[in-house]
């Protein structure tokens, strides 16, 4: 397979995830006040969905066409938190229990702080004081 065809599988495929994400955004906007039930949802299914791909390629072949389309294109619009958690539980398969906790741990605490800092540079950049 080409890059060019790899790469038109996964923009295909992104398409699809980043059209269901927002429609799950639209579906739950009436729930976004209290808490945030799309982000909470597409992760979990997200991450339902990319552990079923996992599994099964574990078991069965799975062309590289549908592991682009479906795994990274699809479900990594859709949402980047399922492959975190099928990275962590392939990590806690393979009875690498420190190193599946160091990246939760890191990848909690590091993107939550990356989130801050944008916020507050942006806020910096446009003179606006944070509050």
């Amino acid at each position: 397979m080409t890059h060019i065809s790899a790469l038109l599988l996964v923009a295909a495929g992104g398409a699809v995830g980043a059209g269901a994400r927002y429609g799950v955004s639209l579906a739950l906007m009436n729930y976004a006040a209290r808490f945030p039930f799309a982000t909470l949802t597409v992760n979990i299914l997200g991450s339902f969905l990319l552990g079923l791909l996992f599994a099964y390629s574990q078991q069965q072949s799975v062309a590289e066409s549908w592991r682009l389309f479906l795994g990274v294109g699809v479900l990594g619009a859709f949402t980047t938190f399922s492959t975190f958690s099928v990275e962590v539980v392939a990590m806690l398969t393979q009875g690498e229990l420190n190193k599946a906790l160091l990246h939760a741990g890191l990848n909690m605490i590091l993107c939550i702080a990356a989130v801050a800092l944008a916020v507050v540079l942006m806020n910096s950049l446009l003179n606006i004081s944070v509050k």
